[in-house]
């Protein structure tokens, strides 16, 4: 299988090449060049905000998408590559349901919404140069999911997973949660 992973390979890229790698498939990696991998795999270094031309012309079975936080690049994104991918998996968040203290919810619990206001807030680059999502990252994922889906209905399988951690985590996110810490 021929697969396109967006995103780095500090964290959870890493893993996806690994495995694909082991499975024998043959990948493709787009991103900015901050994060490699020692492989013999393709990478085509680019930012996804100002750079998806460079993944035109070019033909792959599946793309994962592993940093997709906004939904107008995530709607680029599925754009360009609407005539390139069979199939476009989106690593979403639980957090994109409405609420995340219900237990035991299923798949088609409400997703989160924005308000316009909140989505231009979102839109906003601050001094360092990084979307500022505040307190908006579920209702941003949720519409990330909306954009995928909505550019190649049926061909979107969207991932929500919980907290992500393991080997090669810097997000330190996990021993936060675990000592019940804010950031």
């Amino acid at each position: 299988m021929k697969l396109l992973i967006i995103g780095g390979t500090r964290f959870l890229g890493r893993h996806l090449v690994t495995a694909a790698l082991a499975r024998k498939h043959e990948i493709s990696l787009f991103n900015r060049g901050n994060q490699s991998l020692q492989t013999d795999v393709e990478t085509i270094e680019g930012d996804r905000h100002t750079e998806l031309h460079k993944l035109k012309g070019r033909h792959w079975d599946a793309v994962i998408d592993t940093c997709g936080h906004l939904p107008r690049a995530v709607r680029a994104a599925a754009e360009i590559l609407a005539e390139s991918v069979n199939r476009y998996v989106f690593i979403s968040s639980q957090n994109a349901y409405a609420d995340v203290s219900v237990p035991d919810i299923a798949e088609d619990y409400p997703l989160g919404t924005l308000t316009e206001e909140q989505l231009n807030q979102a839109n906003a680059i601050d001094t360092k140069g990084q979307p500022s999502y505040g307190g908006l990252y579920g209702g941003l994922k949720a519409l990330c999911e909306r954009a995928a889906e909505e550019v190649m209905p049926g061909r979107v399988l969207v991932l929500r997973p919980g907290l992500i951690v393991g080997p090669h985590d810097y997000s330190e996110m996990f021993a936060i949660w675990r000592s019940g810490r804010s950031r």
